[in-house]
């Protein structure tokens, strides 16, 4: 559906490097990243407000790289809506239709039915300053999807949101995806939103696409510790793989050894943990196929609903505020943790 091939930039403080990724037709493509890593440069060369230094951008086949804007048929949603604030929602969702020239007759059908399809129709009257966050985010939607566009660009749409307002919003992302089937890129640095959205990640650091892949891939199999770290892995080992029997290698840590389910035979790597995949006893748990390694309480945080119980063998585990009471676990408290070997992913170093 649309191709991005080498582009890059160079603005007076930042630049995009050899950025390459393909988007599929009706696919949900998130790009994730930290602030101030591109994200929103990508989109808006996309959509032709910037024409890149190098490299190509091709939509269906055809090289669009110098097309301009308005001639792409494409849809851009930013964080801040960027509503007419001298237009009701009504004119607001109209006014793409207005500028292809559309007949009167059409552009009124067309904005009641995207209207309707989005839960609107009662705001059509209203302007954007009495609207909420979460209103105006539809509006912007409904804005953006009326001129049916090839591309919808979404560039940190739930993030200026209030947490509940912002899980609604993405159920209904997610249901306007599965209802209309838009190809669509949405730049984002929220994990849990790139997790129930995409179906498939593109992570970019510093303006340079660094992995693409399945969101399970991304969030377990991260191919450098950056990424590893960004994505909540927490758990990051230095080792030395000793050996590597049918497909388990055994990594020398310095204190201990772990088991890993890895094609790497030999060599320094570093070891990637979740912290969801450690489960804390106050007994060793016995089994070929996990670790369990012992170590002393050294720090207990909660965050939200969970805790993150942190231990003196360098291990990270987050459990629930059921398995703290249950376990009783404390400072200074020795604890096992237990991992099993087809829960760690190895790259080297």
């Amino acid at each position: 559906m649309i191709t991005l091939k080498n582009v890059s930039h160079e603005w007076d403080d930042f630049s995009l490097k050899n950025v390459s990724f393909n988007v599929n037709k009706g696919e949900h493509f998130i790009i994730l990243g930290p602030t101030a890593a591109g994200k929103t440069l990508i989109l808006e060369t996309i959509a032709g407000f910037y024409v890149p230094r190098k490299g190509k951008i091709l939509l269906n086949g055809k090289e669009i790289t110098h097309t301009p804007p308005e001639k792409r048929n494409i849809g851009f949603v930013y964080q801040d809506y960027s509503l007419f604030p001298h237009m009701n929602v009504k004119e607001n969702v109209a006014f793409g239709l207005k500028m292809q020239k559309l007949p009167k007759r059409e552009i009124e059908t067309k904005v009641q039915d995207i209207m309707d399809s989005m839960g609107i129709s009662y705001l059509e009257n209203r302007l954007p300053s009495t609207l909420s966050g979460g209103e105006q985010q539809r509006v912007a939607l409904a804005r953006s999807l009326v001129i049916d566009p090839e591309i919808l660009l979404l560039d940190e749409p739930l993030s200026s949101l209030d947490p509940r307002t912002r899980e609604t919003l993405r159920d209904e992302l997610k249901r306007i995806h599965e209802m209309k089937g838009t190809t669509t890129i949405h730049v984002t640095h929220d994990q849990d939103e790139a997790l129930a959205l995409a179906d498939r990640i593109g992570v970019i650091m510093d303006g340079e696409l660094v992995q693409v892949d399945e969101p399970y891939r991304v969030f377990n199999e991260p191919v450098t510790e950056e990424i590893a770290t960004f994505v909540g892995v927490e758990n990051v080992i230095e080792g030395k793989i000793n050996s590597n029997q049918e497909g388990v290698a055994l990594v020398e840590t310095g204190n201990y050894t772990i088991r890993a389910l890895s094609k790497l035979t030999e060599g320094e790597v570093n070891v990637f943990i979740r912290p969801e995949n450690i489960i804390l006893s106050k007994v060793r748990l016995e089994s070929s196929a996990r670790n369990s390694i012992s170590g002393k309480i050294s720090r207990i945080s909660q965050f939200g609903a969970t805790f993150r119980v942190y231990m003196d063998n360098g291990l990270s585990a987050l459990v629930t505020k059921h398995a703290i009471e249950e376990l009783g676990l404390k400072v200074g408290e020795n604890v096992y943790a237990s991992f099993k070997a087809t829960a760690i992913h190895l790259i080297k170093r």
